[in-house]
């Protein structure tokens, strides 16, 4: 959201670098100090929280510069939305919204700007139920508490906080205001991921043991970004901290298969990170030597793979790199007792499959089986379908599986866009429960277990992998709460 001091950061980026040096050298005594037992709250808890029915929901938006601006669009075509007002710093982001509403033939939104905190004159409106939060991820925590003291529910982009005070910050703030705090994870609207999820409520892949998330996307080219955009902010977080900077695209849909904060719960994990080479050598190549990002020291490594372990016995491998040349993948893999699904790309292999993906698997054979007889050919005959061999195609498995909310929305999260489609089903989905007065399918508890392994894969890299306890942010709620259902 803010410009700033440029020359002034570099020297606070140094510092930055310099303390962590020292910190790899410390004792693990120095390091964010996670309490075993939950911290004690006399609030009531938001698992499962609801709120009175609304009609009409009434949006704020803060940050319309890029994904906000994508989320205005999409809620324009949403039934029962009002878009009342808008902030940003930028006048040219805030007219494009307003224009692409004047095409609509809807009612130009307010706009608040001229300073980092004019968006609390937006929350001291009474005309706003919720508000949406696409800014620069340090502001997230504080305006997601920010709004949700103003009496309205916050909707914040990923990660929903930095640190792991912010993650209390917000489950706090949650519980005692009683308001909803979703981070939009949109992958898990994905309509291979809704699928699923589907398939592991139905136990196709039997006990659930292990799963691999990712957020693997080169993005180099947005450190030349250098005013504004995502690079103009993001890039320095590769020269101040170490460690997984972007979990929860891979992991959000993962936790979900696995009913974490709902039947089991993150325990401890630890963190791995390699050489951090690349962005230094992008830098050196793509701008003069005397240019700021040269200036950098880049101490995130290119890839980090930090494994998770569950109070029930689970594991997840999560892994970062935005930085070397290689194909796009979140991983999404799970895995049962009865076999996995993995994607990028996506297959499939279960040793028993459901009845009629089994009668699929048998016609398809005998008609291989045949045809080979055929022909005369000789040597070894075509095997049987089995777990040993990964079956891609996915259409019978669609067919069966298709969640029922991509089945009743899917082609209008297709034509509306955004990321294929999950980013407006997403928004139609909150609008939805909050319309109907129905629990949200991500809440503050998510928000805080998924963002917290940012910070504190910084904490086990720089303490020689050594394990960290991840906060159980339910309080013990998690042993009783129920699982996601199967919605529609």
């Amino acid at each position: 959201m803010s410009k700033f001091n440029r020359r002034n950061f570099i020297k606070s980026v140094a510092a930055v670098t310099a303390a962590t040096i020292t910190t790899s050298q410390a004792s693990p005594d120095t390091f964010t100090q996670v309490p075993k037992k939950s911290p004690i709250s006399k609030n009531k808890t938001v698992m499962g929280l609801t709120s009175p029915k609304m009609s009409t929901v009434r949006v704020g938006f803060i940050g319309v510069g890029e994904r906000g601006y994508g989320h205005v669009k999409h809620c324009c075509h949403i039934e029962g939305v009002e878009i009342k007002a808008i902030c940003d710093l930028h006048q040219d982001v805030m007219d494009k919204s307003s224009q692409y509403m004047i095409e609509q033939g809807l009612q130009v939104p307010d706009q608040y700007t001229g300073s980092d905190l004019s968006y609390k004159d937006m929350l001291s409106r009474q005309d706003i139920d919720i508000v949406i939060i696409s800014t620069p991820w340090r502001w997230h925590t504080p305006m997601s508490v920010d709004t949700m003291e103003s009496g309205k529910h916050a909707f914040v982009e990923v990660p929903a906080a930095t640190t792991v005070e912010e993650c209390w910050q917000l489950v706090d703030t949650a519980e005692r205001t009683q308001k909803n705090c979703m981070m939009m994870e949109n992958v898990c609207y994905g309509r291979d991921e809704l699928m699923v999820l589907n398939m592991a409520r139905q136990g196709v892949f039997g006990e659930l043991l292990h799963g691999e998330a990712a957020y693997i996307h080169e993005l180099r080219w947005q450190m030349k970004e250098i005013d504004r955009k995502t690079g103009s902010w993001r890039t320095y977080w590769h020269a101040k901290t170490q460690g997984n900077l972007y979990p929860t695209h891979g992991l959000g849909p993962v936790s979900q298969y696995m009913n974490i904060n709902r039947g089991d719960r993150f325990d401890y994990l630890t963190s791995t990170s390699s050489q951090a080479l690349g962005r230094q050598s992008y830098a050196q190549r793509e701008f003069p030597a005397d240019h700021e990002r040269n200036q950098l020291k880049y101490i995130n490594g290119d890839m980090n793979t930090t494994v998770i372990k569950t109070k029930l016995g689970r594991s997840i491998m999560i892994q970062h790199d935005t930085t070397t040349p290689r194909p796009y993948s979140r991983h999404n893999y799970i895995q049962g007792t009865n076999g996995a699904f993995a994607g990028f790309p996506n297959r499939i292999a279960v040793e028993s499959p459901p009845k009629n993906i089994a009668l699929q698997y048998d016609n398809e054979y005998q008609q291989t089986l045949k045809q080979w007889q055929d022909s005369g050919k000789q040597g070894r005959e075509p095997s049987a379908p089995s777990f040993h061999r990964w079956d891609h195609q996915l259409d019978k498995w669609q067919a069966e599986f298709d969640h029922p909310l991509w089945l009743k929305m899917g082609d209008a999260a297709t034509k509306n866009g955004g990321h294929g489609g999950m980013d407006f089903l997403m928004l139609w989905r909150m609008m939805y429960c909050l319309q109907h007065g129905e629990a949200l399918d991500q809440d503050v508890y998510d928000a805080a277990a998924w963002s917290v392994i940012a910070p504190l894969s910084a904490d086990s890299v720089t303490d020689r992998s050594n394990s960290k306890d991840i906060p159980d942010f339910t309080r013990g709620v998690w042993q009783t709460a129920k699982p996601l259902g199967i919605i529609s």
